[in-house]
């Protein structure tokens, strides 16, 4: 029997020194036929170990629909790691943060009333331990010490950041043992005295996260951890972008000497990311310190596996680092070939969303006051609002302000189906004059659950009150749009020349399966898809000009692409180009 623990100044393998040397990947956002690929030119860079966070609200979007299958197998994706020769190590949080929508805590759990969240709280409490049990099922028979390859499971995530009921940690850790968890446990936190004095408990080993200053921040953590190894368990080798911001990129050299100092000073380390991958479909996250900030589809994090899973310099910086003091294979991965270059004329088909008539009669909902997405059970990004618009709101005049409390979290503002504005979340704005008419309707876009601190969980939607001269509007119609619905129906609709919000649909030739690059650049905002595969959002805000198509996602012959626009297009066009364009850097 393999064993694994924690000595006075070093991990033990089988009671020797060992020094973990590992990187994130997140199988969650890998396309699976990926992962085994992933997992090799990690070991080619010189890593022993692959860490990966658990995200609970993918394997349970819906409260009691629990799926470990396709892409939300984790013991496949563990397995792959054991094939490789690697030890593993799991973070099911249940909170990961990971710039993910909610931080991986699942919504129907945040929107139970009375909730706390993160917390000894019964409610919360009751359905973590579900959740735990589920994954340690998975876990617990791929313990090194049972023939498998887990070494580490962390106990939730850089908790002392968000709080410190030390009776919820002993809660998590207890479970986790009584599930028969015989591997170390671990926490994270950065490197800040009331973090990690909040954030651990004392048979607990502490790590921390950074990705700079590593000496500095390796004394403070010691202070806090006066045995055993030091470890960064989330060394922070780039940074992830949002809509309206730039393309964040480190220096591949300066990030590989702090790598340097880690391993020279003797520590451990888990290099987040290793290789980002995607936030396919609608699964980005969001931060908000006083302004709202979407995650981007792409989640490349100029890691030293770019997105498509290619190495880039900081690979070969990392790997050249690693070699001084542990070994690393002779095999190096390509570069990136260049992709498929293509243009693909599209069909428009005219609005895709439905009449207001339609609407009304598909599923809606009537309310006094605009219902959330969580009264509507909506997982999907869309909903569309209607009210009739009271003539005694605009008294003499032809036009009144409309104002609502709050947008969340971009909002399309039409008056008898005649586009009139937008609210914009992330500009604060919430009011907009409007022209007099009979009917008001707004689509609301969901563009990414925060998924840290004080806003997890919050409701999406019109928030509050909304008013028009006034005057409240009530008596709401509320549909859900099912967006995998409406991009399934766009092949078969008509063509229609549309200046507005359309559905676009192409087909192209490929001679086999590949990587492609598509260019988003003459679109607005909207949503993709090649054979059915959801892609993710696309934006003209940017920084990200194009989306990544995985190679699994396309066969040989024929493809389909399929857009979802939501404002308008400048030209009808596909053009999917040769190399990754993720936007304007900061000088």
């Amino acid at each position: 029997m393999t064993t694994f623990s924690i000595g006075e100044t070093d991990f033990l393998l089988d009671g020797r020194p060992h020094r973990v040397i590992a990187g994130a990947l997140h199988y969650f956002r890998i396309h699976p036929d990926h992962w085994a690929d992933r997992i090799r030119k990690a070991r080619l860079m010189g890593l022993n170990t692959i860490e990966t966070y658990v995200a609970w609200n993918a394997h349970e979007p819906v409260r009691g629909e629990w799926d470990a299958t396709g892409w939300n197998d984790l013991g496949r994706f563990l397995d792959l790691i054991a094939a490789e020769g690697m030890h593993a190590i799991v973070r099911p949080g249940p909170y990961i943060c990971a710039e993910w929508h909610n931080g991986g805590l699942p919504v129907w759990l945040t929107s139970t009333p009375g909730i706390g969240l993160r917390r000894s709280e019964p409610q919360y409490v009751e359905a973590v331990s579900t959740y735990l049990r589920r994954v340690y099922e998975i876990v617990a028979p791929r313990q090194i010490d049972r023939g498998g390859n887990v070494v580490l499971v962390q106990i939730e995530n850089e908790y002392g950041a968000y709080g410190s009921d030390h009776d919820y940690l002993r809660t998590l850790t207890d479970l986790t043992r009584a599930c028969d968890i015989t591997v170390p446990l671990t926490t994270v936190d950065q490197p800040e005295p009331h973090m990690l004095a909040a954030g651990t408990l004392p048979d607990l080993h502490t790590t921390g996260s950074f990705g700079s200053r590593a000496t500095e921040r390796l004394a403070t953590l010691r202070e806090h951890q006066p045995t055993g190894p030091l470890m960064c368990s989330e060394f922070w080798d780039g940074w992830f972008d949002w809509w309206g911001g730039v393309h964040h990129t480190t220096d591949a050299a300066a990030s590989a000497s702090e790598l340097d100092a880690l391993l020279a000073a003797g520590a451990s380390v888990n290099i987040y990311m290793l290789h980002g991958g995607t936030n396919f479909g609608t699964t980005n996250g969001a931060n908000d310190k006083g302004r709202y900030a979407p995650i981007v589809t792409s989640y490349d994090y100029d890691a030293p596996l770019d997105e498509s899973g290619h190495p880039t310099e900081k690979y070969h910086a990392f790997r050249e680092v690693i070699a001084r003091y542990a070994p690393v294979p002779d095999e190096v991965p390509p570069a990136r070939p260049a992709a498929p270059v293509l243009s693909v004329p599209l069909r428009t088909t005219g609005d895709w969303l439905p009449t207001a008539d339609a609407a009304a009669g598909a599923g809606a909902s009537a309310a006094v006051t605009p219902p959330t997405f969580e009264e509507l059970g909506q997982l999907g990004p869309l909903v569309r609002y209607d009210v009739a618009l009271p003539a005694e709101a605009f008294g003499d005049s032809d036009s009144a302000v409309l104002a609502v409390a709050e947008v969340r979290d971009l909002a399309w503002v039409a008056v008898d189906g005649a586009p009139v504005g937008r609210l914009q979340r992330a500009l604060h704005e919430r009011s907009l004059p409007i022209p007099r008419g009979s009917r008001l309707t707004v689509l609301v876009e969901d563009q990414g659950r925060v998924n840290y601190d004080v806003r997890l969980g919050e409701n999406k939607g019109l928030v509050g009150p909304v008013t028009l001269g006034g005057h409240e509007l009530t008596g709401w119609s509320a549909q859900p749009v099912d967006l995998t619905a409406v991009a399934a129906g766009i092949p078969a609709a008509p063509e229609h020349t549309a200046v507005g919000r359309t559905g676009l649909v192409g087909t192209f030739d490929l001679d086999e399966p590949a990587d492609l690059f598509l260019d988003t650049d003459a679109w607005s905002k909207g949503y993709a898809f090649v054979n059915g595969f959801f892609l993710g959002r696309y934006w003209r805000n940017g920084p990200q000009r194009n989306l990544y198509v995985p190679a699994p996602a396309t066969r040989a012959g024929s493809n389909e692409i399929v857009v979802v626009e939501l404002e308008h297009v400048i030209e009808p066009d596909a053009a999917f180009v040769a190399a990754p364009d993720l936007g304007h850097r900061e000088e």
